[in-house]
């Protein structure tokens, strides 16, 4: 099967219902042979699905890629794609779009030391404009026009970087 790795924080792990609603998807479609790998494993949403992920609530992609937590989860799970969104968090503590790409490009150099040919889709991540964080919002949107270029200048023919518009329409 196809190793799928659901990358990120709480919007990743839980509830993360776009994973059962992906899973099942691609089932639908007829994509059964696939495998949901994570050293985490949360149910969510009621639905049935593979629920293995590395969604891990309150991290921050700038702290994954700093305390090097990324090469023991790919070891112990094999993906051969990974689909992130990370992030959320980095922007929720301003830390500037410059240090969480950089961090970005950590991880999947990571990724590319433990699979080659490793694919990569990567969230522009959801709006977030609490009433806490006044500046949320504009640095959510700062940071997700950031993503494009960083994906087109790290993709790879054999390991590319594909950019998964999660804000526009996001309900």
């Amino acid at each position: 099967p196809v190793r799928i790795m659901p990358l990120g924080d709480s919007i990743t792990g839980s509830p993360g219902c776009w994973r059962s609603l992906l899973w099942n998807q691609l089932q639908n479609a007829g994509y059964t042979d696939i495998d949901f790998v994570g050293t985490l494993n949360a149910q969510s949403c009621g639905l049935t699905h593979d629920a293995d992920n590395e969604g891990h609530g309150g991290f921050q992609a700038t702290a994954t890629a700093d305390q090097n937590l990324l090469p023991g989860w790919l070891a112990a799970t094999r993906p051969d794609i990974v689909v992130m969104h990370f992030g959320t968090n980095d922007v929720w503590s301003s830390i500037a779009p410059d240090t969480v790409l950089a961090a970005f490009t950590k991880l999947v150099g990571q990724m590319r030391a433990a699979n080659p040919s490793m694919k990569v889709l990567v969230a522009q991540i959801i709006p977030i404009d609490p009433s806490n964080c006044t500046g949320c919002a504009a640095r959510t949107v700062a940071f997700n026009q950031r993503i494009p270029a960083w994906a087109r200048g790290i993709s790879t023919a054999q390991s590319p970087v594909t950019v998964v518009d999660q804000w526009t329409g996001f309900d």
